[in-house]
């Protein structure tokens, strides 16, 4: 059984601690949380990039694998991840629990101690990052952002997205835009580094055999160096609870052998901080959030109109996403019948096994979160970052009690918003 702790270390910097049995490996995460902004969201993505590249004290990659390698091959990882209207860029890092070590170590303090070194002593050159750690990796972040377009299915919601939320901090890409990226120096990185560690919310997790008293002990030593600051800032997210009188239409031409058709709707408002989240959770579940849901099942399998065809929950944004990839011809047929779909789970026209299979399907995925290091680590932080305190089993065991009728009146508040067409060039 896991214990669930979570505790200020400082003014603005949450320690998240899951004290537990169940694993042979540690995982610790440090995140620093910080509006979506379209002027810093390249730049804050590419700081733990550089920062991973060498410390004051490990100059170089080969010099900080040589201390990982002393923590029995531990890893660390730069991270760069959106929740909500918020950028949360940092580190993930897995080592060997001290309850498996050889002779008893403890793994825990320098391992955290190598984290705190990582955000807080950079390798530096006339007091700013290093010129080829910043070009090489700003490379690197540009190649990233220009490979998005390579994976079509994906790239079709970035685009419904951006067109959707073309005025709210939403639409802004976690890894920024090739512009302001190619416009990144030294200097100004270091500048934005210095007010990240000033003003950003930060989010500490551990999981781990480690009791939270000395997870605490061990953080708070590994990040004394952190600036002082009572107030840092505390994200926040812009909820539009209607769309507008028509849905936007965008279309683009491409060379590409199959169409994708995305659709986004808003919510009416609710969010994962209104009561009937769960209603909603599996409203949008039973509508086509898994391999038993109506897209799935008729759209897809029954009139054969999609080679797949899904829709997500944005859970803090009231957003719901719908994503398809189809032949060109069938664009008007196959948008008919995702919306005829839809209306049917407003009108509550809902098989018991669609209502039980949607339910038990997201029941097992909360739960199955309780068997995954990183998954966990990905829910508690999309909670600090919603200021929300539940967790995995209470999320399951307010699904169990979602109605029929409560699915339906979550399904009649979605409203069509933006369309986005990805077409072939010919078509």
């Amino acid at each position: 059984m896991s214990q669930v702790t979570r505790r200020e270390l400082f003014p603005g910097v949450w320690l998240r601690a899951v004290h537990t049995n169940k694993f042979k490996s540690s995982y610790l995460s440090l995140t620093l949380l910080a509006p979506l902004d379209r002027r810093t969201a390249g730049a804050n993505a590419l700081i733990p990039e550089v920062l991973r590249r060498g410390t004051a004290d490990h100059p170089d990659m080969e010099s900080l694998s040589a201390a990982l390698d002393e923590l029995y091959g531990g890893a660390v990882e730069p991270v760069v991840r959106k929740k909500g209207e918020t950028q949360c860029v940092g580190f993930a890092a897995s080592f060997l629990d001290d309850a498996y070590t050889l002779e008893g170590e403890k793994i825990l303090e320098p391992a955290a101690a190598l984290l705190g070194e990582l955000l807080l002593k950079p390798c530096t050159e006339k007091g700013v990052f290093r010129t080829d750690y910043t070009a090489g990796e700003r490379a690197n972040l540009i190649d990233r952002i220009r490979a998005q377009i390579n994976d079509k299915r994906t790239y079709a919601t970035q685009r419904l997205v951006r067109e959707m939320c073309k005025y709210e901090a939403f639409g802004v890409d976690k890894l920024g835009d090739e512009e302001s990226v190619s416009a990144i120096t030294p200097e100004s990185l270091w500048q934005r580094y210095q007010e990240l560690l000033r003003t950003a919310q930060v989010e500490v997790y551990y999981c781990g055999s480690a009791g939270p008293d000395r997870v605490a002990e061990a953080l708070r030593s590994a990040l004394a160096g952190l600036p002082v600051n009572g107030g840092r800032l505390d994200p926040d997210c812009d909820v539009r609870v209607s769309a507008g009188p028509e849905p936007i239409l965008a279309e683009e031409a491409m060379d590409v052998t199959q169409g994708k058709l995305a659709l986004g709707f808003r919510t009416g408002g609710q969010t994962c901080w209104e009561e009937d989240f769960p209603a909603l959770y599996l409203a949008v579940a039973v509508f086509g959030g898994t391999t038993l849901s109506k897209l799935f099942m008729n759209v897809r399998e029954k009139l054969s109109l999609c080679y797949y065809a899904s829709a997500t929950l944005e859970k803090m944004k009231g957003l719901v996403l719908v994503s398809s990839g189809i032949e060109f011809d069938k664009y008007q047929t196959a948008r008919d019948e995702i919306l005829a779909q839809l209306e049917a789970v407003k009108r509550g026209e809902i098989e018991d096994w669609e209502l039980e299979g949607s339910r038990r399907t997201l029941i097992g995925a909360c739960l199955s979160t309780l068997d995954d290091q990183g998954r966990q680590e990905e829910f508690w932080l999309g909670q600090a970052a919603a200021g929300l305190e539940y967790g995995p089993e209470e999320l399951a065991a307010r699904l169990e009690g979602v109605t029929r009728e409560e699915v339906a009146a979550a399904a009649r508040k979605l409203e069509l918003d933006t369309i986005y067409f990805l077409k072939g060039k010919e078509a």
